[in-house]
Protein backbone atom coordinates (compact mmCIF):
# COMPACT_ATOMS: atom_id res chain seq x y z
CA UNK A 1 0.00 0.00 0.00
CA UNK A 2 1.35 3.45 -0.92
CA UNK A 3 2.23 6.04 1.69
CA UNK A 4 -0.39 8.80 1.25
CA UNK A 5 1.08 11.12 3.90
CA UNK A 6 3.81 12.40 1.55
CA UNK A 7 2.96 15.37 -0.58
CA UNK A 8 4.11 15.46 -4.19
CA UNK A 9 6.74 17.98 -5.24
CA UNK A 10 9.97 19.24 -3.80
CA UNK A 11 10.51 19.27 -0.06
CA UNK A 12 10.38 22.71 1.54
CA UNK A 13 13.79 24.43 1.67
CA UNK A 14 14.23 25.23 5.35
CA UNK A 15 17.17 27.56 4.70
CA UNK A 16 14.92 30.09 2.96
CA UNK A 17 13.41 31.34 6.23
CA UNK A 18 16.76 31.96 7.90
CA UNK A 19 18.31 33.54 4.80
CA UNK A 20 15.37 35.93 4.45
CA UNK A 21 15.36 36.78 8.17
CA UNK A 22 19.13 37.30 8.26
CA UNK A 23 18.94 39.57 5.21
CA UNK A 24 16.06 41.55 6.75
CA UNK A 25 18.10 42.02 9.97
CA UNK A 26 21.11 43.19 7.95
CA UNK A 27 19.02 45.65 5.92
CA UNK A 28 17.36 47.02 9.03
CA UNK A 29 20.72 47.59 10.71
CA UNK A 30 22.44 49.03 7.64
CA UNK A 31 19.74 50.94 5.78
CA UNK A 32 16.78 51.26 8.16
CA UNK A 33 13.11 50.36 8.20
CA UNK A 34 11.99 52.03 4.97
CA UNK A 35 14.71 50.33 2.91
CA UNK A 36 13.79 46.90 4.25
CA UNK A 37 11.35 45.80 1.58
CA UNK A 38 10.48 42.33 0.34
CA UNK A 39 12.32 43.08 -2.91
CA UNK A 40 15.46 44.27 -1.08
CA UNK A 41 15.39 41.17 1.14
CA UNK A 42 14.93 38.98 -1.95
CA UNK A 43 17.93 40.54 -3.69
CA UNK A 44 20.18 40.33 -0.64
CA UNK A 45 19.18 36.79 0.39
CA UNK A 46 19.00 35.27 -3.08
CA UNK A 47 15.49 34.07 -2.22
CA UNK A 48 12.77 34.76 -4.78
CA UNK A 49 10.19 37.31 -3.58
CA UNK A 50 7.36 34.83 -4.14
CA UNK A 51 9.02 32.40 -1.70
CA UNK A 52 9.23 35.19 0.87
CA UNK A 53 5.56 36.08 0.36
CA UNK A 54 4.61 32.42 0.90
CA UNK A 55 6.13 32.68 4.38
CA UNK A 56 5.23 36.28 5.31
CA UNK A 57 2.17 38.01 3.88
CA UNK A 58 3.74 41.46 4.20
CA UNK A 59 7.03 43.20 4.82
CA UNK A 60 5.71 44.25 8.24
CA UNK A 61 5.34 40.60 9.29
CA UNK A 62 8.80 39.79 7.92
CA UNK A 63 10.35 42.73 9.79
CA UNK A 64 8.56 41.75 13.02
CA UNK A 65 9.93 38.22 12.79
CA UNK A 66 13.42 39.50 11.95
CA UNK A 67 13.55 42.13 14.68
CA UNK A 68 11.65 40.17 17.35
CA UNK A 69 12.31 36.47 16.84
CA UNK A 70 10.10 34.11 18.80
CA UNK A 71 13.17 32.67 20.50
CA UNK A 72 13.81 36.08 22.04
CA UNK A 73 16.69 36.32 24.50
CA UNK A 74 14.27 38.17 26.74
CA UNK A 75 13.00 35.12 28.57
CA UNK A 76 13.79 35.80 32.22
CA UNK A 77 12.35 33.26 34.60
CA UNK A 78 11.68 34.65 38.07
CA UNK A 79 13.68 33.16 40.94
CA UNK A 80 12.03 35.02 43.82
CA UNK A 81 15.04 37.32 44.33
CA UNK A 82 13.43 40.62 43.32
CA UNK A 83 16.66 42.61 42.96
CA UNK A 84 18.44 39.92 40.91
CA UNK A 85 15.37 39.18 38.78
CA UNK A 86 14.96 42.88 37.98
CA UNK A 87 18.66 43.16 37.15
CA UNK A 88 18.50 40.18 34.74
CA UNK A 89 15.23 41.45 33.22
CA UNK A 90 16.54 44.98 32.61
CA UNK A 91 19.85 43.71 31.21
CA UNK A 92 18.06 41.31 28.83
CA UNK A 93 15.62 44.04 27.79
CA UNK A 94 18.41 46.55 27.15
CA UNK A 95 20.46 43.95 25.25
CA UNK A 96 17.48 43.03 23.07
CA UNK A 97 16.69 46.62 22.14
CA UNK A 98 20.34 47.53 21.71
CA UNK A 99 20.50 45.23 18.70
CA UNK A 100 20.72 47.54 15.64
CA UNK A 101 18.02 45.70 13.68
CA UNK A 102 15.60 45.70 16.60
CA UNK A 103 16.30 49.35 17.36
CA UNK A 104 15.72 50.29 13.69
CA UNK A 105 12.43 48.39 13.55
CA UNK A 106 10.88 49.04 16.96
CA UNK A 107 9.67 52.62 16.53
CA UNK A 108 8.32 52.31 12.99
CA UNK A 109 6.64 48.97 13.81
CA UNK A 110 4.98 50.49 16.84
CA UNK A 111 3.76 53.45 14.79
CA UNK A 112 2.53 51.15 12.02
CA UNK A 113 0.81 48.70 14.35
CA UNK A 114 -0.92 51.44 16.35
CA UNK A 115 -2.79 52.36 13.17
CA UNK A 116 -3.56 48.70 12.44
CA UNK A 117 -6.63 46.85 13.68
CA UNK A 118 -4.37 43.89 14.58
CA UNK A 119 -2.15 46.05 16.79
CA UNK A 120 -3.11 44.42 20.09
CA UNK A 121 -2.28 40.89 18.98
CA UNK A 122 0.99 41.94 17.35
CA UNK A 123 2.07 43.92 20.41
CA UNK A 124 1.25 41.05 22.76
CA UNK A 125 3.61 38.84 20.80
CA UNK A 126 6.61 41.01 21.66
CA UNK A 127 5.44 42.42 24.99
CA UNK A 128 7.54 41.57 28.01
CA UNK A 129 5.01 43.05 30.43
CA UNK A 130 3.80 39.57 31.51
CA UNK A 131 7.38 38.58 32.40
CA UNK A 132 7.76 41.72 34.50
CA UNK A 133 4.51 40.93 36.32
CA UNK A 134 5.74 37.37 36.96
CA UNK A 135 8.90 38.79 38.57
CA UNK A 136 6.84 40.99 40.87
CA UNK A 137 4.46 38.13 41.68
CA UNK A 138 7.33 35.80 42.64
CA UNK A 139 8.96 38.34 44.96
CA UNK A 140 8.92 37.39 48.66
CA UNK A 141 5.90 38.61 50.64
CA UNK A 142 6.33 42.16 51.88
CA UNK A 143 8.80 43.18 49.17
CA UNK A 144 6.30 44.72 46.75
CA UNK A 145 3.72 47.26 47.86
CA UNK A 146 0.32 45.83 46.80
CA UNK A 147 -1.08 49.35 46.28
CA UNK A 148 1.40 50.12 43.48
CA UNK A 149 0.08 49.56 39.97
CA UNK A 150 2.59 47.25 38.24
CA UNK A 151 1.55 48.69 34.87
CA UNK A 152 2.74 52.14 35.97
CA UNK A 153 6.03 50.70 37.22
CA UNK A 154 6.55 48.82 33.97
CA UNK A 155 5.78 51.93 31.91
CA UNK A 156 8.36 53.91 33.89
CA UNK A 157 10.91 51.13 33.44
CA UNK A 158 10.18 50.98 29.72
CA UNK A 159 10.78 54.72 29.43
CA UNK A 160 14.04 54.55 31.39
CA UNK A 161 15.43 51.70 29.30
CA UNK A 162 14.35 53.23 25.99
CA UNK A 163 15.88 56.57 26.91
CA UNK A 164 19.20 54.90 27.70
CA UNK A 165 19.14 53.01 24.41
CA UNK A 166 17.98 55.76 22.06
CA UNK A 167 19.40 58.96 23.55
CA UNK A 168 23.19 59.18 23.59
CA UNK A 169 24.49 59.46 27.13
CA UNK A 170 26.70 62.48 27.59
CA UNK A 171 27.58 62.01 31.22
CA UNK A 172 29.75 59.36 32.79
CA UNK A 173 27.47 57.99 35.50
CA UNK A 174 28.44 54.38 36.16
CA UNK A 175 26.24 51.32 35.72
CA UNK A 176 22.81 52.59 34.67
CA UNK A 177 21.25 49.15 35.09
CA UNK A 178 22.25 48.98 38.76
CA UNK A 179 20.87 52.45 39.40
CA UNK A 180 17.61 51.57 37.65
CA UNK A 181 17.28 48.38 39.71
CA UNK A 182 17.88 50.36 42.90
CA UNK A 183 15.21 52.93 41.99
CA UNK A 184 12.72 50.18 41.14
CA UNK A 185 13.31 48.34 44.40
CA UNK A 186 12.81 51.59 46.32
CA UNK A 187 9.65 52.40 44.36
CA UNK A 188 8.19 48.93 44.91
CA UNK A 189 9.01 48.73 48.61
CA UNK A 190 5.95 48.90 50.90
Amino acid sequence: MADTSRRPGRPRDTSIDERALASARELLAEQGFEATTIQAVAVRSGVHASAIYRRWSSRIELIEDAAFPMESPLKVSPTGDLREDLRRFIRAYADTFSDPATRAAAGPLLAYRRSDAGYGAAYQRVSVRPQFFAILHSAPPGTVDPSIDPNDVFDMLLGAVWTRIIVPITDSRPDPIERTVEMLVRMLRP
